[in-house]
Order: C-alpha cells, then structure tokens, then sequence
C-alpha cells in the first residue's frame, strides 16, 4: 500500500514528516513499548529533525525511541558529511534519549568491519536472526532514483542475503555503508521525503510505475506488509497530474492510516 502526500512548501512537507513520525511513534510505543526509527542523512530532513526535536518533541516518548540511520558516508563522526552529525546537532543533543539507544555507524572502522558490525547491532536490538521490522524508515531520493546508499548498478542494490553491507560510489568516490533492500521492504513504514524539482522525474517514474519506475533503488521499495508514504514538495511532484515524463539517461549514475503490524 502506498501514499503520496503533497504539500506546498518545503516548510509544510518538513512539518508533515515530523507529524508522521510523532504519531507512528505513539501508535508503536502504545502497541508495543518502543520505536524503531531509521533515520535519511543528506539536508533534506533538517528542517523535519529540527521540528520533531522542538515543536513535536513533547509528543514523542523518546526514552522508547531506537534510532538508526538506513545509511551513512564513511567519514568521521564530526565530519560535514556524517549523517549523524546532522541529525544530532538538530535533533538528538536536545531530546532525552538515552545514548544507549542511539546505534550509529562506527565509521571508525574499515568499510566491511563497520557494515559488519552494524548488521550485529540490528540482530542485538531486534534479537532475531530474521530480518528486523523497524517501525519506520525515513528515506530520500536522489535526481538518479538512488535511496540511502542504493545508487542505479551498484552491487549492493542487488544483495539479498546480508542487512548491510558496503557500497562504493564511483561517481563520488565515496564509501557507503547501507541498509540492504530486504531491510527495508520489512518495514512496518517506509516514509520517503522528497523535495525539489529536480526529483520529479524519478519520482513520476516510480509512482506511475513506469519500466523505469520499477529499476530505479527507490521504486524497488515496496514493503509487502508494510506500507510507503511519500511526503512530497509541489516541485517534486510537478509531473504527477502529466503525461509519461521523459525517460531519465539510465547512464548517468542511474493524514492517514498508519501501519500497526508488529
């Protein structure tokens, strides 16, 4: 099951997200005494992190909030780039959640010994040996259709066995640890958050579910017992009520219910 939410600012979209996640975490934490929370790095989500520790944050019991992040680069943690740098110095430095429960990358270790380690951090906090269930998982999307650190023909939007792995972007030259595929499509809640126009295309492809739609990492999200919302800006969705957009140069790079399923 799917949504897509559009809002007419990037204001309004940031404020819709953190509204999303205060009400996912209230029907979680009544359900069943706690939150798993992935969290997307980049800039889009600031603004949203920013209200969710703020404006939202009394509505959030975060003392049963997990927090993890569905991805992160392979730099230090106060780096510019460190995905939770962001979101700690938006967020988590000003809500009472335990250290304990905050599981970031140790992006101190070599790229295979960090992706091992987080996928050892998953099974600890889930205790299964079968794939983890988080509550929710916010996602972007780059202009490419990549999510987290699924970018278009690289071999980790291809692993099925393992929950993270390490992926290198060539066209970046960045080293990326990331959440597999079947991480995320064992999702209770997939919310991608996605602003500016130069996303509309991909995102046309993968709502229509153009042949293209359905190659692109985002559009290979779909949780068969969860659900995906997108939460959108009006640039974003400017080809939504239009005929088929273009096809996209494959060789570049390439309020409502909420689920309650444990």
């Amino acid at each position: 099951m799917s949504e897509v939410r559009t809002y007419s600012s990037r204001q309004a979209a940031s404020r819709a997200l953190a509204k999303f996640v205060a009400t996912t975490s209230e029907t979680a934490t009544s359900l069943r005494g706690r939150y798993t929370l992935a969290l997307a790095g980049g800039n889009s989500p600031r603004e949203a992190y920013k209200l969710m520790g703020d404006e939202f944050g009394e509505a959030i019991d975060w003392q049963r909030i997990h927090v993890f992040w569905g991805d992160e680069r392979m730099v230090p943690y106060e780096h510019p780039d460190n995905n939770s740098k962001m979101a700690r110095e938006t967020m988590l430095n000003f809500v009472p959640l335990s250290v304990n429960n905050v599981h970031r990358v140790s992006t101190y270790l070599e790229p295979e010994a960090a992706a091992a380690q987080y996928q050892q951090e998953l099974r600890h906090v889930f205790g299964t040996k079968t794939l983890p269930r988080f509550d929710t998982i916010i996602l972007g999307m780059g202009a490419d259709g990549h999510t987290a650190s699924l970018f278009p023909g690289t071999s980790a939007l291809e692993e099925q066995e393992r929950w993270v792995v390490t992926n290198y972007v060539e066209a970046l030259n960045s080293w990326r640890i990331t959440m597999t595929l079947p991480v995320l499509n064992a999702a209770a809640n997939i919310v991608f958050f996605v602003l500016g126009a130069d996303k509309a295309e991909a995102l046309a492809h993968i709502i229509q579910r153009t042949e293209l739609g359905q190659l692109l990492p985002a559009g290979r999200v779909m949780p068969e017992k969860g659900k995906v919302t997108w939460i959108v800006d009006e640039n974003a969705a400017q080809l939504l009520q239009t005929e088929m957009p273009k096809m996209i140069d494959r060789g570049e790079s390439e309020e409502s219910s909420v689920d309650e399923t444990p």
